[in-house]
């Protein structure tokens, strides 16, 4: 009876979607569309893989992990092709702004102080579950289009009561009343910044103000701009404290929840346990701490920064990956092994909960969404129910050293 009844409920749900979401869905809703493929009836093989009728169905019902339904916060002229919508973004940046103020740009210059505003971001209607759309000269692309590429159609600036008066406004019009806030890593501009929480806040059907905090990094692959880097994102802390107790005191969110790529991680993770040691009641709103790939020692994480960040009281969940090619750089610049990497420096700590990628792919927050295997996929359980890794589909468990960590299925 089960199964009859799920097999009829994809029937209905797939006779009331339209082709383009169908089309969509097979990209995007492998963990929860996994789940009901199997009750349907359908194999392992072709749930993980999305073949057959089950299968289908399932991930029809499961369109974009659940954004059926959710209203679209903005729309632009040229969206009345139907072609794109428009994602916003709230940003906080210490990189010097110039430019109108209707449309400002952000450099690789420190300011003094915290620049607060909006940022538009294109999401094409055919997009990805993972990817950052851009122009390709290979698809003969040489220039941007909001129909086809995630781009940024505006970015403007607001004064501290206007910015923290629209964040409160889009929280409060919110179900769940959180805010996700990301902060970036090495090599990476304001506007890949910008573009990549809002496929982050699209692709997770985000309910509530995406944030990105931009600390000024050269947006560069090289040597020098990989150590200018470093001490910037050191010199960003203050600002990305602030900008965290001014989200927490005034943002009006119940949730908060944090991500951080890279070399952003060393940012968060010391401004965490610095708040934590000095405004404990504050911290009580983070329901999550998401360490992705993170670009720190391993020693000094563990010896140094892990117990401070661990007296937050939040689940703090740490993905690492033996294909990440960049850290495996930054392991050799350093000499020494850091934490987002696994294999033989796999980092498993009493009260972090540890994912080993290494299966999701190359770029732990895209790509290669078979079965439910990418990192960005297994985020949506975690912040959406709050569920343990134990209780997460697609993951399996195994053990170093007596502690427990967790692998993407294959």
């Amino acid at each position: 009876m089960t199964r009859l009844f799920a097999a009829a409920l994809l029937a209905l749900t797939a006779t009331a979607c339209q082709t383009q979401q169908q089309t969509a869905a097979l990209e995007c809703g492998a963990n929860e569309a996994f789940l009901v493929c199997k009750l349907a009836g359908g194999s392992d093989e072709d749930c993980a893989h999305g073949h057959g009728a089950a299968a289908i169905g399932a991930a029809t019902q499961c369109y974009s992990l659940g954004r059926e339904g959710r209203p679209e916060k903005d729309t632009d002229a040229g969206s009345s092709r139907g072609n794109y919508v428009v994602e916003t973004v709230y940003y906080g940046t210490d990189r010097q702004a110039s430019g109108p103020s209707s449309g400002p740009t952000f450099g690789t210059t420190r300011a003094d102080h915290l620049t607060f505003g909006e940022v538009g971001v294109s999401i094409p209607r055919d997009h990805r579950m993972g990817v950052l759309e851009s122009p390709s000269i290979w698809r003969f692309e040489f220039r941007e289009d909001p129909g086809k590429h995630l781009m940024v159609v505006r970015t403007s600036t607001l004064d501290g009561a206007a910015f923290w008066a629209a964040m409160r406004h889009d929280i409060q019009a919110s179900a769940r009343k959180s805010v996700l806030l990301f902060i970036h890593g090495f090599n990476v501009s304001f506007v890949d910044a910008a573009r990549r929480t809002a496929q982050i806040a699209y692709d997770l059907g985000f309910d509530g103000a995406p944030v990105f905090f931009s600390w000024p990094s050269q947006g560069q692959l090289s040597p020098l701009a990989y150590a200018a880097d470093e001490q910037a994102i050191i010199d960003a802390q203050p600002h990305l404290a602030q900008f965290l107790r001014d989200i927490l005191s005034q943002s009006g969110a119940d949730n908060v929840y944090l991500i951080a790529h890279s070399m952003g991680n060393r940012g968060l993770v010391h401004v965490l346990a610095s708040l934590a040691a000095s405004d404990p009641s504050e911290m009580k709103r983070i329901k999550a701490v998401i360490l992705t790939a993170p670009d720190i020692g391993t020693t000094e994480f563990t010896e140094q920064i892990a117990p401070g960040l661990l007296r937050l009281g939040a689940p703090v969940t740490l993905y690492a990956s033996s294909r990440d090619n960049a850290l495996a750089a930054s392991e050799q610049w350093h000499h020494g092994a850091r934490l987002g990497e696994s294999g033989i420096h796999l980092v498993v700590l009493d009260g972090i909960e540890t994912i080993d990628a290494s299966d999701a792919g190359t770029d732990l927050l895209g790509h290669s969404y078979y079965g439910g295997r990418t990192a960005l996929s297994d985020m949506f359980y975690l912040i959406r129910d709050g569920l343990p890794a134990s209780r997460r589909c697609c993951l399996h468990s195994s053990s170093l050293q007596g502690r427990p960590y967790w692998v993407f299925m294959k």
